[in-house]
Order: structure tokens, then sequence, then C-alpha cells
């Protein structure tokens, strides 16, 4: 995996107005997928959001899964682990979040992170990352053959420029000020070591990634919504018969 032969922008020819029309109607088919799989209850859809500070995964969940109704649908935000995470292995607080059957969960951030940030600063040493990424990819394997989960696993692939771009705006427009971390600035100085970092975790993933190119928030959405649909459409699901005739 070579993050840098892969574009972080639209193609060319793709037109931006007609892209964002077909976004919003594959949103909505998003949602009337979504109400089949809870309806039917026989899978549980698992979809993992990670990138760079500032790639664009909040709006991702809004854009892409906007239109689907509440129930069913959780979004998870993983952060630093508690003394009390900590005092279990690394796959603990990720289990009791997995999804159940019927239901539909988001990872902001995941697993990976316990592969990503720790290895960048030197908290784990290699030995213990190839043990993590052994475990990882046979957690997402129980989940997929155990519980019928399908996941979708999605790198916003953004480029250093316009990091710098995002990150600025979360210092000038007033709107976007609670958005800003001095921290983000701080791992902005390891881009390079995250990149290697995450290309050997693509390369390692016995699911496969989606790397979607996120410099243009408009696309990542196009690209995001087509794999969703695709992957739901998929499943061939039904909608749950009357068990008995009902007579009025």
């Amino acid at each position: 995996m070579n993050l840098s032969k892969i574009p972080t922008t639209a193609p060319d020819d793709l037109d931006k107005d007609e892209a964002r029309k077909i976004t919003r109607k594959r949103a909505k088919r998003i949602a009337e997928l979504h109400q089949q799989l809870v309806a039917e209850g026989k899978h549980s859809v698992l979809v993992i959001l990670q990138g760079m500070d500032a790639s664009g995964k909040d709006g991702a969940m809004r854009n892409v899964f906007g239109e689907c109704m509440p129930f069913g649908l959780r979004a998870v935000g993983w952060k630093k682990p508690t003394d009390l995470e900590f005092a279990h292995d690394f796959l603990w607080r990720i289990h009791k979040e997995a999804p159940a059957k019927g239901e539909m969960v988001i990872f902001n951030r995941s697993h990976y992170e316990d592969v990503l940030i720790q290895r960048v600063h030197g908290w784990i040493d290699e030995e213990r990352v190839d043990r993590r990424i052994e475990s990882i990819n046979a957690f997402e394997k129980l989940l997929s053959y155990d519980n019928n989960t399908v996941i979708l696993k999605f790198y916003l692939h953004l480029s250093f420029d316009q990091q710098t771009e995002e990150l600025m705006e979360r210092v000038n427009e007033a709107d976007k000020h609670y958005k800003h971390n001095d921290g983000d600035w701080k791992e902005r100085e390891h881009w390079d070591k995250y990149r290697a970092a995450y290309e050997d975790v693509l390369s390692r993933s016995e699911i496969p990634w989606h790397v979607v190119g996120v410099d243009q928030r408009w696309y990542r959405d196009y690209v995001m919504t087509e794999i969703v649909v695709n992957a739901l459409e998929g499943l061939n699901m039904q909608w749950p018969g009357l068990e008995t005739e009902m007579s009025f």
C-alpha cells in the first residue's frame, strides 16, 4: 500500500453538482435499507472511520447516514482509554460496542488507534504491534462470521496541504472553533510516521479497507454512499411478513 500514489481529490471528469444529486439519492436509499436491516434483524453493520486529524469523519457520519432513523443506529467516538479500560486488553472496550443484529454502529476512530498512535509515539514495540494486528483480524472475523456483521472500513485519505487548510479554518472561523485542539498541530508533526503506520495497517488487514479521497468533501460523500448502498443491497434483505393471518 502506497498512499502517495492514491489521489486525495475527485477525478476531473466527475461533475460536482451531479455527484451531489446522486449522493442525496443514495443517502435516502441508505435510510431505507437501514430500516430493512432493523426490521429483518438478521444482520448487523459496523462502519469504521479512520483518518488523519481533520479528515472529515464527523461530516461523513452526518452526510452519509444523516437520513437514517435514530433507532437502530449508534455512533461511538473513541478517545483515550480510561484507567479501567487500560486495565483490560485493548479490545475489551471495543467489543462491548459492537453492533447487535438489526443494528448499525459507526466507529469514529476505532481499535486501530491502538496500532497507530501508540506505535507512532513508541508506546508499544513492534512485537506487540504484530500481535495486536493479528488480534484485530481475528476479532473482525469473529464479528463477521459469528454475528453476520458487515464491516465497512473507510480510510479518509487527506493531503498534507488540505489538512493545513482544515485546521486553519478551526482557528479562523467562529463556527468551527469548537473543533480546534492544540494537540492536532502536535500530532501533525508526526505526519510521515502516521502515514507509514496507516500503510502497514491497510496492507495487513484481512477485511479490506476503502481508501477514499477527502480533499473535496462532496467526493468523499459520493464514494462512501455508493459503497454503503452496494453493501446493504448485497445482503438481499427481506421485510418480515406476518406469522399469522389477521382477521378484522
